[in-house]
């Protein structure tokens, strides 16, 4: 029993030290979060023009805002992490299908239709169509804005680029 009490007493000791620790060392001004050494670009031979490093491909299947927006933010975020290094792709299936329309059947928030011709423009993402969805609302390749491509199903297309080694980025 004693040392059942001695046990007891050093692990309430410890936790009032950690806890006692923890509010000296985080007041919220100087909280920082710690990198992760294995994600800190490390040096390479890769000359500008040569193949990208990273290949990453989203699902895009929703109309709405906030989902496409976030999307979006990921985007900017992986072209400023690595630059040129990144080829990015985004599958536009279903209701998400409409930001590539040259007159979208559903509403399209006008800072989104504008970004997405942005990075197509400006950082060559690469914005893929489902044919099958085009199909089933009746849309040629006259009523897709001039940088979207297509594929006859957009679910394929999402396998075969991750087959060509894009990462799936799904929300």
């Amino acid at each position: 029993m004693r040392i059942f009490a001695s046990f007891l007493s050093l692990v309430l000791v410890s936790s009032l030290s950690v806890s006692a620790l923890a509010a000296e060392s985080s007041p919220a001004s100087t909280f920082k979060l710690k990198p992760v050494p294995e994600l800190q670009n490390p040096p390479t031979d890769r000359f500008p023009g040569d193949p990208a490093e990273h290949k990453a491909v989203y699902m895009w299947n929703k109309a709405d805002t906030d989902y496409q927006v976030s999307i979006l933010n990921s985007i900017q975020a992986m072209i400023k992490q690595y630059g040129d290094n990144v080829e990015i792709a985004v599958v536009a299936i279903g209701p998400g299908l409409h930001v590539l329309a040259k007159e979208p059947k559903r509403e399209v928030d006008p800072m989104v239709y504008a970004r997405v011709e942005s990075f197509a423009k400006d950082y060559r993402v690469r914005w893929v169509a489902c044919g099958n969805t085009m199909n089933t609302i009746h849309w040629q390749d006259g009523d897709m804005r001039p940088f979207a491509e297509y594929a006859e199903v957009g679910a394929a297309a999402l396998m075969e680029l991750q087959e060509e080694g894009f990462k799936l980025l799904v929300w």
